[in-house]
């Protein structure tokens, strides 16, 4: 493995060691509720100010490394062209919110003056990764340890208007939660200016959230499996809609029908665990539910929707809730040797999946490694 990679190795330990000193277990129901008037309280207490202090260089760090580099995944120069294009008054495919600010940036820093671009797009779509897991991360430290090995912040540092919606997405959950659609349908709705595809959290989040706060009756089960049965016999219609979307996915390269049998296998963990251990859980807490339900979503999805185009990012707006709903799950096993065993057996599985998600960074069609930055390189 080439000595780059220690760039992103370092930088997971580094992160998640600063995720130690934050312990927000005790507030993430409030900002979940949000604002005083949900009992909150006013200014800062001392673990606060730490945990906000931990939060922010971790915010540092990831950005940083995030915002220096060039050269780095395999879409890097196609960006660099359309923002020429886009500079230029040109066709391309990229969404309204995207083109506009790439104008307003260039304006600024001028003419293929790329580096300040992306920059900006990596601060912004690493402060909604952070600020969703201070908010909502009852084990910090845990959840940003699963969202870095999960690989969801290095493949941020590619596909750049995609990570930029799943951060939103992430960040939005929270006000599905309160209750509060009409803030979660405008940070949608903004996400949306980006890449569309976020579009789809909508009905997902909005459902998950329905059923987390009901006891399942007979018809949510045969809905569901209508839906999913829909996905096997339906394929055509569904794969008409997407391509009235994204016509230029008929027949590409992401148009191949893969199964992803490795988001399954997790998908599938993650449903056991929370189905053998903590059943009284899943019964009480709604926050968990909801984050089961998109763990649920998610594995139809990659076991009855490898017709869509470029189908793991469907799924990962439902999976991503994962670096919060397994801390939960975990820390609500009654029995201490299971629940030990449980840490241990998550944080190997991510463990091993991030030493594989590394191998596979130097593929054509990734090529997050070699890391390269401005500064040194």
């Amino acid at each position: 493995m080439e000595k780059s990679a220690l760039v992103y190795i370092v930088l997971t330990l580094v992160t998640v060691l600063l995720g130690l000193c934050v312990d927000n277990r005790e507030y993430v129901p409030l900002y979940i509720r949000g604002g005083r008037g949900f009992g909150e309280p006013a200014g800062l207490n001392r673990q606060q100010a730490r945990n906000r202090v931990a939060a922010i260089a971790v915010y540092c760090l990831l950005t940083g490394v995030s915002a220096c580099r060039i050269a780095v995944g395999n879409d890097y120069w196609v960006y660099r062209d359309n923002f020429k294009l886009i500079a230029q008054e040109r066709h391309v495919s990229s969404e309204f919110g995207f083109n506009q600010i790439v104008r307003w940036l260039q304006m600024f820093f001028g003419y293929d003056n790329y580096l300040p671009v992306f920059a900006f797009f990596s601060a912004v779509t690493v402060f909604f990764f952070v600020k969703a897991l201070h908010d909502q991360g009852s084990f910090y430290a845990l959840s940003l340890y699963l969202l870095m090995t999960g690989g969801y912040y290095f493949n941020s540092l590619n596909s750049v208007r995609y990570y930029l919606a799943l951060a939103i997405a992430l960040y939005s959950m929270k006000y599905v939660l309160r209750g509060d659609y009409g803030k979660f349908l405008l940070w949608i709705l903004a996400g949306a200016m980006f890449h569309k595809s976020v579009l789809l959290v909508i009905p997902v989040y909005l459902t998950a959230n329905y059923l987390a706060v009901r006891r399942l009756e007979r018809w949510h089960y045969i809905a569901g499996c209508v839906l999913a049965a829909s996905l096997i016999f339906g394929r055509d219609i569904y794969r008409e809609v997407i391509f009235r979307f994204y016509p230029y996915y008929r027949n590409s390269a992401f148009d191949n029908g893969e199964v992803s049998y490795v988001n399954i296998v997790k998908c599938a963990c993650v449903l056991l665990l929370g189905l053998c251990f903590c059943r009284e859980c899943l019964r009480e807490d709604k926050v968990t539910r909801f984050y089961f339900f998109l763990n649920l979503f998610g594995t139809v999805v990659y076991c009855c929707g490898s017709f869509i185009p470029e189908v793991s990012r469907v799924g990962y707006y439902m999976i991503v809730s994962q670096v919060f709903l397994l801390p939960r799950l975990l820390a609500r096993i009654k029995n201490v040797r299971l629940r030990r065993l449980g840490y241990i057996g998550v944080i190997g599985a991510f463990g091993a999946y991030f030493i594989l998600f590394l191998h596979d960074m130097y593929a054509v069609d990734v090529r997050l490694l070699p890391y390269l930055n401005w500064i040194f390189n």
